[in-house]
């Protein structure tokens, strides 16, 4: 298979595309490395090939040889449990694993080869796995954690990926964008659209470290000291980050009295809602950092706000790439870069696809997300409420660092408060609410409120690993502190 972006890499011979913290690699070292495991992929007629790989070049070997033999990618992210490992690898039929020996021991019932790739040693396993029927043209699988435990696998095609990584490029070519420093996981397919195929489609260099250097561990521990550090050395031009990463490295300047780095030209912010507050307390310590939206099942990031062409508190226009309109309902409808289905699933993917997210575009053509459209909230008045608004209302307040809101048939609003850090006293929390709430309309103020029991990640169940909460888990931990009914959950 001739993909673009290894025609690109042949292009820019004699460039360093990629540092891994120790060395350049330039383009043609980078091509080897990929034909010389496309080759193994090949002659051992792997059909899914698997990965559970730390950040690093051989990550991005896997995933450029696996395209180039024709085989399917089912990148496997470090912080999935052992059940949703499972579930993923049988599910998607992997024939094949290429993981770190740190994650040898929970396949050791399986006979592994010892395989150098990059200069690093992994572990190479083959799977007794049967053929899994997937769309013609998938030569990537990634798992939406959703809102249960058990993730739902995307399949997608080469084209929308590169579609999206395409438009990236163009949107963002005025800024000269030749360094990107990755920060999320690339089993996120945000990261490895935009941190990876992107730059390298582009002759840019990715600087691509493990994820303990970043100060990201597992799903939601996360150290800004270590990111600070990490960029005042490498001095990127970009990188991406989630929000709860943004407001601890805006928290660590301010408690710090420091500044961002200044080669920072673009540090976009997806995977939830962030609120005009964060992004404008980011700008003012030289974080130039700008909301963006997209889903897995449009290859990533659709929508996104530019350093010049902004509107804090919105997702930013869309991209070169993307098309979107709002249905009747107010859902966000998204064309342009499709997947091509659901794992296990034979429904047709539409022309447009509901994004299941409620929203706006002003006129000015930045888009607005309110929220999920299967979480809005019909109090007992009649009033549907987003709670994704107040939510990020509350968020944008210096004591919360976490919120969840509840209010479904209910008179008024509750809502679990996590605090930005431990030792504020519930004072401080009450003040916050207090503050949101003169931001807010009667129906949608927080009349009652906890604090939470432990902090909403993936690591205690209260989060997905993308940080989403999970809504039912935390009400049914706090439904009596609020007064309220705990509901049934799911099995994951």
């Amino acid at each position: 298979m001739t993909l673009p972006v290894l025609e690109a890499l042949r292009r820019h011979a004699g460039c360093v595309v990629l540092e891994d913290g120790t060395r350049g690699w330039h383009a043609e070292e980078l091509l080897a490395e990929v034909e010389a495991l496309a080759t193994r992929l090949h002659e051992g007629r792997v059909r899914v090939l698997a990965t559970l790989l730390d950040n690093g070049v051989p990550w991005i070997v896997a995933e450029l040889a696996a395209a180039q033999a024709g085989c399917v990618h089912l990148p496997l992210p470090g912080f999935f449990t052992p059940a949703q490992l499972r579930h993923a690898l049988q599910s998607a039929g992997a024939d094949a694993l290429l993981l770190a020996p740190a994650h040898a021991a929970a396949f050791a019932s399986l006979p592994a080869a010892d395989l150098g790739l990059a200069g690093t040693p992994l572990a190479w396993l083959r799977l007794p796995a049967a053929p899994v029927a997937l769309p013609p043209g998938t030569t990537k699988l990634t798992f939406t954690s959703g809102t249960t435990g058990t993730p739902k696998g995307v399949c997608l095609g080469a084209a929308a990926q590169q579609a999206v990584a395409d438009g990236l490029a163009q949107a963002t070519a005025a800024l000269a964008i030749t360094r990107h420093l990755s920060a999320l996981p690339y089993a996120l397919l945000l990261e490895n659209i935009a941190g990876v195929l992107a730059p390298l489609t582009q002759g840019a260099t990715t600087i691509a470290l493990p994820l303990a250097e970043i100060g990201l561990a597992g799903a939601s521990s996360f150290d800004p000291a270590r990111l600070h550090a990490v960029v005042e050395r490498t001095r990127p031009h970009s990188l991406i980050l989630l929000p709860q990463m943004l407001r601890a490295w805006v928290g660590w300047l301010r408690g710090n009295t420091r500044r961002a780095p200044e080669s920072l030209r673009l540090v976009a912010v997806g995977g939830a809602a962030v609120g005009a507050p964060l992004i404008e307390a980011a700008q003012s310590l030289g974080i130039p950092a700008c909301e963006g939206y997209g889903l897995s099942e449009a290859a990533s990031v659709q929508t996104l706000n530019l350093p010049g062409a902004q509107r804090p508190g919105s997702a930013g226009r869309v991209l070169p790439h993307a098309r979107l309109r709002i249905a009747a309902d107010g859902e966000i409808e998204i064309a342009g870069s499709l997947f091509l289905g659901y794992l296990g699933e034979s429904a047709p993917v539409p022309a447009w696809w509901g994004s299941g997210d409620l929203g706006h575009v002003d006129a000015d053509g930045f888009v607005h997300v309110h929220g999920r459209k299967k979480q809005v909230l019909i109090t007992a008045y009649g009033r549907n409420v987003s709670p994704e608004w107040v939510e990020t209302t509350l968020r944008g307040d210096d004591a919360v660092a976490q919120a969840v809101v509840f209010g479904d048939g209910e008179p008024a609003l509750s809502a679990v408060l996590w605090p930005t850090r431990e030792a504020l006293p519930d004072a401080a929390l009450q003040a916050a609410v207090a503050r949101a709430n003169a931001q807010l309309p009667d129906y949608a103020r927080v009349q009652r409120w906890c604090r939470g029991a432990r902090p909403f990640d993936a690591s205690g169940g209260m989060a997905t690993p993308n940080g989403r909460p999970r809504r039912a888990a935390i009400l049914s931990l706090h439904a009596a502190a609020l007064g309220l009914a705990a509901p049934a959950l799911e099995t994951p």
